[in-house]
Parts: structure tokens; sequence; C-alpha cells
């Protein structure tokens, strides 16, 4: 598998360069590419698509996202944090876009 591949299934959805890494293609690399691979591999982001910087994953969280410009865009909480912390609520009175789709964020360490 190439650095750029996202995966090599019979879905032909996942081998799309250009399209957004979505849950169920992370589960099949998962549960077939990477299930040989040591428990203590090193999970690593990169900082863009051109490789200028990496970091070692270090933390997630469930969220929304929507796309503010081409493929870049804002993350929001979910609708259960909002009802749950007035200070979140205060923070987005503007609201969320309707764009917002529920996402796994990925987090690098630095």
């Amino acid at each position: 598998m190439t650095d750029h591949q996202q995966a090599t299934s019979s879905d032909p959805d996942a081998d799309a360069l250009d399209r957004p890494l979505t849950l169920a293609v992370l589960r099949q690399l998962v549960r077939s590419d990477w299930r040989g691979l040591p428990g203590a591999t090193l999970v690593v982001l990169s900082r863009d698509v051109e490789g200028n910087a990496y970091s070692p994953f270090a933390t997630y969280s469930r969220s929304r996202y929507a796309p503010t410009y081409d493929l870049v865009g804002e993350v929001y909480p979910l609708p259960e944090e909002l009802e749950q912390d007035e200070e979140l609520r205060e923070l987005f009175a503007d609201g969320i876009p309707d764009s917002a789709v529920p996402a796994l964020v990925l987090y690098p360490l630095g």
C-alpha cells in the first residue's frame, strides 16, 4: 500500500484518493490491511497532504464537522454536549452550520 492510498478493497469508493476517509474505510483497513501490524506500531498524522510535518496521533473526539473552504473546515460540538454545557451553548450562540455532519476528529501530539 502506498503512502497516499486509502484502501485496496472491493469497494470502489474506498480507492478514491480525492474523497475523505470514512470510518467504514478505517475499520476495513484495521481489520484487513493493518491486521498483521504489531500493536506497538506508532500512528503518525501528517500536517498536510504534501507531508510537510508529522506528529504522533494523541487523542480523538466525537464532534461535528462543516467545511468552510474546499477541504478545510471547522469542528463543532455534538448536540448532547451543547445540551449539557452552558459555556458551549454561549460559545456557539450564533448556531452551528446545517452542513455540519458527525465526525471522528483525530488530534496529533504536537
